[in-house]
């Protein structure tokens, strides 16, 4: 792999497409292996503007406008971050030649839809998965309730992120309410939904799953320890590694993930969310990039998932290996405002061994997720009180006036 200088002709050029906290990371690590990197997102100042050589704010679905981007700052590669992205286009830039995506423009496509890649994982694979169907209105889904899936279940847009729209019926008193949250958070203006079943599970984790280049040229996998986490309506609010598990759920972790990235192809590292009951393994969902719950492997490994991404991206040696032990626990905006402040983060460093990543986002939102505290300990049970000590002395203010 050769890679040139930044800003000059030879430099080697990557773009990311959504650049929140998780592309900033990217974008980082890209850096320090002297990549130019462009970052795209939908509004101004996100915080991989903040690091990029050069930042550009567009509607990343719209195909037109996201192909005019491409052929102008003609990248190399192409690292889709966020699922908001018209990705017939980047099917379409790929075959032309313009750009490579990374997994792949296919992999890019199933995964930011989540019916694709259920219908994949359940349907062609023959992984376990919770029951679902897919609905596109409320009729359909009263329906699929009664005839099918059963209280309590969970009701998701099939395009969204970090929990958007997601939310748990129990009864069907909450259906018109679930419906009406889900309409309002897809990450497109559409009404398709799926409808699972709440799988009474002992844990879920995320098992970060590396597809790089091996020395003999050919695709390996390799996987991180698994990371245990706490969601609160499908937005992860803390997370530790390694969550203990037995050999066999283990096995059968590193089966699923394997199989489903195998069939995504291409490299670079992916966050597969799996439930675990006793030592039966659920398939969730699968990230073709690093996940929210990965940002624990900051403070836990050798190289943390970004650094790993940014390897596989360019073709080079990767290890996974765990270092210590340790924990994340998310820092929130607590108001809606346009300018913050943060105070207390001397009294949340002041805790041993913790550390703390604030993203830089231009507005919060009392549940938007505005950094994250980081412990490591002895056990991940220390591990995770430190750090939602930590994140819990870090405090918010208004800035305006």
């Amino acid at each position: 792999m050769k890679i040139g200088t930044p800003l000059s002709h030879s430099a080697t050029r990557v773009m990311l497409l959504g650049s929140g906290e998780l592309g900033k990371e990217v974008i980082i690590s890209l850096q320090r292996l002297g990549v130019e990197v462009i970052a795209v997102d939908r509004y101004a100042d996100a915080p991989g503007h903040q690091v990029a050589h050069r930042a550009h704010v567009i509607d990343m679905t719209d195909a037109s406008a996201l192909r005019a981007l491409v052929e102008k700052e003609q990248p190399h590669i192409i690292v889709p971050e966020i699922e908001a992205i018209a990705t017939d286009m980047l099917v379409e830039i790929e075959a032309d030649g313009l750009a490579e995506v990374i997994p792949t423009a296919r992999a890019t496509q199933l995964t930011m839809n989540r019916e694709g890649i259920r219908r994949l994982a359940a349907e062609e694979l023959g992984l376990p998965t919770s029951r679902y169907a897919f609905v596109d209105s409320l009729v359909e889904l009263t329906q699929a309730i009664e005839n099918d899936i059963g209280f309590p279940c969970i009701l998701k847009p099939v395009m969204s992120s970090s929990g958007k729209g997601q939310s748990t019926i129990n009864g069907p008193d909450d259906i018109q309410k679930a419906w009406d949250y889900a309409m309002s958070g897809g990450r497109v203006q559409a009404s398709r939904m799926i409808i699972e079943e709440k799988i009474a599970f002992d844990y879920e984790i995320t098992l970060l799953t590396v597809r790089a280049n091996a020395p003999n040229g050919e695709i390996e996998t390799c996987f991180c320890q698994p990371i245990g986490h706490i969601q609160q309506n499908g937005d992860y609010v803390e997370s530790w590694q390694p969550q203990a598990m037995t050999e066999s759920a283990l096995q059968q972790a590193r089966d699923v993930a394997r199989k489903i990235t195998d069939n995504l192809g291409g490299r670079g590292l992916f966050g597969v969310e799996l439930f675990i009951k006793e030592d039966q393994v659920y398939f969730s969902e699968v990230s073709p990039r690093p996940h929210d719950t990965g940002m624990v492997t900051m403070i836990t490994q050798d190289l943390n998932e970004f650094e790993l991404h940014a390897r596989t991206i360019l073709g080079l040696p990767v290890s996974t290996h765990l270092n210590r032990i340790g924990a994340s626990a998310v820092i929130y905006g607590g108001m809606d405002e346009k300018a913050i402040g943060f105070e207390g983060l001397d009294a949340a460093l002041a805790i041993p061994q913790t550390d703390l990543r604030l993203f830089g986002k231009p507005e919060a939102f009392t549940r938007r997720r505005m950094g994250v505290a980081l412990a490591y300990a002895e056990d991940t049970d220390t591990a995770r009180e430190q750090a939602k000590l930590a994140a819990s002395k870090v405090k918010t203010f208004s800035t305006n006036g």
